[in-house]
């Protein structure tokens, strides 16, 4: 078990933490959820004695083994992707580096013989032997290749990196487990294989994820931060935002009844506290009136933005053809001979381990890339609006504040529609007159999404369109997405975005070509596999 006892934490003249209290058993997973700057990735960091809190205590027996997801991509460029995994066990690094030093001694003695019989027992006791079959088996369940596995760290792809310091993390059945943000830079499949390890894992989890169906599937408890407090629930994520709804809503009916009998008894009293036959009962009244009780309704931190998006026109029948679409980057064929049409009403998830190459095809459909061979030709009904996976080229700009950034892709350029669309995505007052050189991720998500709604297009064309988000705002985002009349075609590793909005999905091979196409949901896609 870990625990906190009064962690209070201040940055400069905001309060964080104010005196949490929280306890993580073993056995289950707690998911820790909080609006954007709750301090989520700050309170892990506590937990792991990262961050020193300016008051109270993080306690966690001697004899108990945490592990962190670390986030510096660096810190094992010179250790061997194997080794870096193995090295999640710090004793049994350690105990196998020893051992093989002494064995490697020339003028080994008896002395050293006891020593290794010692380093032997220690060994086989943190399962040593099996240690290496574990974490190349780790490996090779998040999509790491075994001929990989004996490269340095610095020679992989950044996005393979992750996957090994995600293995890192959870070798050797930590006691407490540590995870900010595990899904990021997962696709599904390693996504698919860490939820399952996550079932069967004994010990305690805290996790930090923004996608609700990892939450749904791995957690037992829900570890909301809000307004400096930590409070757990039992239950999924889904659980809990039912729950919370359904407390607001009775607390609301509560209220709404006692307010009715107020205006009741206000009433009666007024019309007759002056007449002398009725005194009696307008005192009885006034005494039924102070006792009226109004539960506190608890604010929130958490906002949800509004997103909607409505086409100027329909489409017609003739959406995309693509055909014979070949591509190469860097001297790498990432698409090969791809085909396919799209249909009014399609709304398609694009699948595959090569996010480059997904990327790759939607920027081709976008224009903002020429095909090295083959043809893209839209129907000339449709209207389109693209989200790139990197907006930074949007931002690039000498603007100074964000009226006028969105004022640009407005037809209305009056500052009273504009503040009100910003206002919309959580821009309001002073929020909409930073820089959009400042930006931080899921600012510059929202305000591109803010474009995307301006654009009334009736086909979108969407690649990683949840990143950088909270809980709320990925709701939302998928909540527009789903009421939107037109096509779509998108890429996401977020299960029940996918499941929510696709009804069709066209997943590519390692070659670049098209693997499979089914028009069905991402759920149905997955039980025919």
């Amino acid at each position: 078990m870990i625990s906190t006892s009064d962690v209070s934490l201040r940055f400069g003249g905001r309060k964080l933490f104010d005196e949490v209290n929280v306890k993580f058993t073993p056995g289950n997973c707690y998911g820790l959820i909080g609006a954007n700057g709750a301090g989520k990735t700050t309170f892990l960091k506590i937990l792991a004695k990262e961050i020193e809190p300016n008051t109270g205590e993080v306690h966690l027996a001697s004899n108990l083994r945490l592990s962190v997801l670390k986030q510096d991509h660096y810190a094992f460029d010179e250790a061997k992707v194997l080794d870096t995994v193995l090295m999640g066990n710090a004793r049994l690094f350690k105990v196998a580096h020893e051992k093989e030093q002494l064995y490697a001694d020339p003028d080994f003695g008896e002395k050293d013989g006891e020593r290794a019989s010692q380093l032997e027992m220690e060994y086989a006791e943190l399962n040593g032997w099996e240690s290496e079959s574990e974490a190349a088996s780790m490996l090779a369940g998040l999509g790491i290749d075994e001929d990989l596995h004996h490269k340095l760290m610095k020679d992989l792809e950044s996005g393979d990196k992750v996957k090994v310091l995600l293995a890192q993390a959870l070798f050797g059945q930590p006691d407490v487990l540590l995870l900010d943000e595990p899904t990021n830079h997962l696709d599904i499949y390693a996504i698919q294989w860490l939820e399952n390890f996550l079932d069967s894992f004994k010990n305690t989890v805290v996790v930090v994820s923004h996608d609700r169906h990892f939450l749904n599937r791995v957690c037992t408890h829900m570890a909301d931060i809000d307004y400096a407090k930590i409070k757990t629930y039992t239950g999924n994520y889904d659980f809990w935002r039912e729950a919370s709804a359904l407390h607001q809503r009775l607390l609301s009916d509560q209220n709404k009844k006692s307010a009715d009998k107020a205006e009741e008894l206000k009433s009666f009293i007024q019309r007759f506290s002056a007449n002398a036959s009725k005194s009696r009962q307008a005192s009885s009244r006034r005494k039924q009136l102070e006792k009226l009780e109004f539960a506190d309704m608890p604010l929130s931190s958490r906002k949800q933005p509004f997103v909607g998006f409505e086409p100027k026109r329909e489409a017609g029948n003739d959406i995309l053809t693509v055909n014979g679409l070949n591509k190469s980057l860097n001297g790498e064929l990432l698409l090969k001979d791809v085909s396919f049409t799209m249909l009014k009403g399609d709304k398609i998830v694009l699948l595959g381990r090569n996010d480059m190459a997904k990327s790759l095809l939607l920027d081709i459909l976008a224009g903002d890339e020429q095909p090295d061979s083959g043809q893209v030709r839209w129907g000339i009904t449709t209207t389109r609006s693209y989200f790139p996976k990197d907006n930074a080229q949007y931002f690039t700009t000498d603007l100074p504040n964000l009226i006028d950034w969105l004022r640009q892709y407005s037809e209305d350029k009056d500052e009273t529609f504009v503040r009100g669309f910003l206002g919309k995505m959580l821009f309001s007052r002073d929020e909409a007159l930073k820089r959009p050189s400042v930006l931080s991720g899921g600012e510059r998500v929202r305000c591109m999404l803010s474009k995307l709604m301006l654009s009334g297009a009736n086909v979108l064309m969407l690649d990683g369109p949840t990143n950088h988000l909270d809980l709320e705002s990925i709701s939302a985002v998928n909540e527009g997405i789903q009421r939107f009349k037109g096509n779509v075609v998108f890429t996401s590793h977020d299960h029940e975005f996918v499941q929510t909005v696709a009804n069709r999905v066209l997943e590519l091979d390692s070659d670049g070509r098209i693997k499979d196409d089914q028009q069905c949901t991402y759920d149905e896609y997955l039980s025919l596999q």
